[in-house]
């Protein structure tokens, strides 16, 4: 992936395959994501991140349900490490940390963990588990993290089957007010 054009282009035929066990495709979950922060009034730079959060599960050489196979494919920062080809860390950050929102989100929130997919549930053992009270001290202290915690609960809830959403050039003007020069 070379050029902003390649990354959107990936995002489109890539983004077409099943989300692991859910009922919605990458791209339709990185859509409802992106239209989740969009209706709550978030900036240009949380829009972009609820888009591309997940890129990283599209751009590793694991195979189809690397989580089914005992695999934690570290999308996360994958994801980020080629989106800062293009945008800042107000977008890359909270990619690269709303895995941990998901840890810290089960430790800080009674009945969390309750509310994630079966898939989620499944990817947050490979992923590390729940935060003890230390790690989700340090967790959220750091910048961006409240930013991960908005993506993650986008996240969570961006995985409705046949959900009506904007194009995805819709979203890509938006990435383009937030992409490097």
């Amino acid at each position: 992936m070379e050029t902003f054009d390649d990354l959107f282009a990936v995002l489109e035929k890539a983004g077409a395959e099943q989300y692991g066990q859910e009922a919605v495709s990458q791209l339709e979950h990185a859509l409802q994501c992106a239209q989740l922060a969009e209706q709550e009034g978030a900036p240009a730079a949380a829009i972009t991140a609820a888009l591309l959060h997940d890129v990283g599960h599209l751009i590793h050489d694991f195979g189809d349900d690397a989580a089914l196979r005992g695999i934690d494919d570290r999308h996360e920062f994958s994801g980020a490490a080629i989106l800062a080809r293009w945008f800042g860390p107000d977008v890359t950050e909270p990619i690269r940390l709303h895995v941990d929102a998901k840890r810290w989100l089960c430790h800080a929130e009674s009945g969390y963990h309750d509310t994630l997919s079966p898939a989620s549930v499944r990817s947050l053992e490979l992923q590390g588990g729940i935060f003890d009270r230390a790690e989700a001290d340090r967790f959220i202290a750091q910048p961006y993290a409240q930013a991960a915690v908005a993506v993650r609960r986008w996240d969570d809830i961006g995985k409705v089957e046949g959900l009506e959403t904007p194009p995805l050039a819709h979203y890509r003007a938006i990435a383009e007010q937030v992409r490097r020069a």
